[in-house]
């Protein structure tokens, strides 16, 4: 058996929630209102600067079912571009290169999310990491059902999917690595011999102390904030453009 390192998306990987920006793709393409996409901008404030809640997850992953239900597979995929546009700039370098210490030393890295399989699965080959464990979807004849397939990749959930994945790829958690920002994946950490919080929220940075777990900190309350803003002005206002216009008002702040 090898050893494996996880790796949580949405503030581990990367700065903020992958769901607001495949939520944007899917706006620009005609798929979601501005009202839809001005409501997920304030969701991704809170979730910039407090982190994610069971309630706030829940409730995002029914507006997705609902979302994709009765949608071409295909037609989802086509917004792949767009996803990747707006989530690859927002990875934290400082991850990537915990990602390539763990592949140079024998270990695949794989995306551990409660984001959509086939998205991860992008994601991951978009950052030359080894693959993914998502949230299935379930289709049937090319057409997404809004039902889920299996377990909700968060929280136990994320935990279950982690240990069938390693019992099929033949991995070894107690020698292996798992990488979250948040208490929603204690499970997933407490699954694996090396838990490590990454910009840990308040309960996590807590039993992270307590525990003796490795704690890596670069993210910062004001930058998140200022990030938050220009989300927020980037979704009243819409397009590309105005997007990146935004950022960069955020960063001269």
């Amino acid at each position: 058996m090898t050893a494996a390192a996880f790796f949580d998306l949405d503030r581990t990987l990367m700065a903020g929630s992958s769901a607001y920006h495949f939520g944007r793709a899917m706006y620009k393409a005609g798929q979601m209102t501005r009202r839809q996409i001005a409501r997920d901008a304030i969701d991704q404030i809170r979730f910039r600067v407090e982190g994610a809640t069971d309630a706030a997850v829940n409730g995002l992953l029914d507006r997705v079912l609902d979302g994709i239900k009765g949608r071409r597979v295909v037609d989802l995929r086509r917004l792949t571009p767009d996803v990747l546009a707006g989530i690859l700039p927002r990875v934290y370098p400082q991850m990537l290169e915990v990602v390539r210490e763990h592949q140079d030393a024998g270990r695949p890295a794989y995306i551990a999310t409660a984001a959509s399989q086939p998205a991860a699965e992008i994601l991951a080959q978009a950052l030359v990491m080894d693959g993914a464990i998502g949230t299935q979807w379930e289709i049937e004849d090319g057409i997404y059902t809004g039902r889920l397939e299996g377990a909700f990749a968060y929280g136990e959930g994320k935990a279950r999917r982690l240990r069938e994945f390693a019992a099929e790829q033949g991995i070894d958690l107690d020698a292996s690595w798992a990488y979250s920002d948040a208490a929603s994946d204690l499970p997933m950490l407490e699954a694996v011999g090396h838990p490590v919080a990454v910009n840990p929220d308040a309960e996590l940075a807590e039993v992270a102390k307590r525990e003796g777990w490795e704690v890596l900190r670069f993210e910062k309350l004001g930058e998140r904030m200022r990030m938050a803003a220009a989300v927020g002005i980037a979704a009243a206002v819409g397009g590309s453009g105005t997007w990146l216009a935004a950022r960069r008002r955020a960063r001269r702040a």
